[in-house]
């Protein structure tokens, strides 16, 4: 890809904007700029460099521009579970919205529905 004057001024403010963990592959050199990019965009809360992304995916076209509106996977949801100094990591399954079904139980000889 051919990056332009203002699409390496963009990247470079980007660049400076986003966090020390992310910076190191963020640098024009990497092949896989733009799919770093889109993640980051997708992951970020911080709406200026939401907008610098956005306008950079606008100016190098191929298709750019459509990545950022596809919706954000579903993230697995992890639970930490700490006892006595072990750490163990589950995973959450989500929980329906549906009504509980009721269980029958005997209560002093007769049937009830909880």
């Amino acid at each position: 890809m051919n990056f332009s004057k203002q699409m390496i001024d963009l990247v470079k403010e980007i660049r400076r904007r986003s966090s020390s963990d992310i910076k190191p592959s963020i640098k024009l050199a990497n092949p896989d700029l733009m799919p770093e990019l889109v993640k980051m965009y997708q992951e970020s809360n911080d709406a200026v460099s939401k907008a610098l992304i956005k306008e950079l995916c606008h100016l190098s076209g191929e298709g750019w521009s459509d990545a950022l509106s596809k919706p954000k996977q579903e993230e697995k949801r992890l639970k930490t579970n700490v006892y006595r100094g072990q750490t163990s990591v589950t995973e959450v399954k989500p929980q329906n919205q549906e009504s509980p079904k009721k269980t029958k139980q005997v209560y002093r000889g007769r049937v009830v529905y909880a």
